[in-house]
């Protein structure tokens, strides 16, 4: 179904929103997947909290104007799907590097982080980044580790004469 201009300048709009607010992005062909098969993705995107969307490059191009995906233009080129990350910068990743394992005409084609445009060989990578949750305990551990080493240094002369005079009172209890 064609979309008339007020279609695809809403189109735009959504997408731009999103593009805004994202912190990565892929864009993978999705040329033969059957509907079943798209209908996972984005079931599987959807319980990622990833925006994934299928949209006329032309309009990708301009909805990704002045946002940190704007590097991504040049390659949008043949169908393709394109999912933003809006809460893990690597949820989008999984999502796709998963869906891609097992469907092998899901070609990734682009993946921008930061504002760079990351060959698709870096989508395992960026996949692989920590979530939010796991970040944050990584950082409190990290927190926690010194003060631990401090009270153990601490703890250990008393400790260690608590054990000597344990040691002296077994030796006399035997004799």
């Amino acid at each position: 179904m064609a979309l008339n201009l007020e279609g695809k300048k809403a189109v735009v709009a959504e997408v731009a929103e999103v593009a805004q607010v994202a912190h990565s992005a892929v864009a993978a062909e999705y040329r033969g997947l059957p509907v079943a098969k798209m209908t996972e993705l984005r079931v599987a995107a959807r319980n990622q909290n990833v925006y994934l969307r299928v949209v006329r490059n032309t309009l990708a191009r301009r909805a990704v104007e002045g946002t940190d995906f704007a590097c991504m233009q040049d390659g949008m080129i043949g169908p393709l799907v394109y999912g933003f990350s809006l809460e893990d910068p690597g949820a989008v990743a999984r999502v796709m590097a998963d869906f891609a394992k097992d469907n092998k005409q899901l070609e990734i084609k682009l993946v921008s982080l930061g504002g760079q445009l990351l060959p698709a060989s870096e989508l395992e990578r960026l996949a692989k980044m920590p979530t939010k949750e796991q970040a944050i305990s990584m950082f409190m551990g990290t927190l926690k580790a010194p003060v631990e080493k401090f009270v153990r240094t601490l703890q250990a002369p008393t400790s260690k004469m608590v054990r000597t005079f344990a040691a002296v009172r077994d030796a006399k209890q035997v004799a």
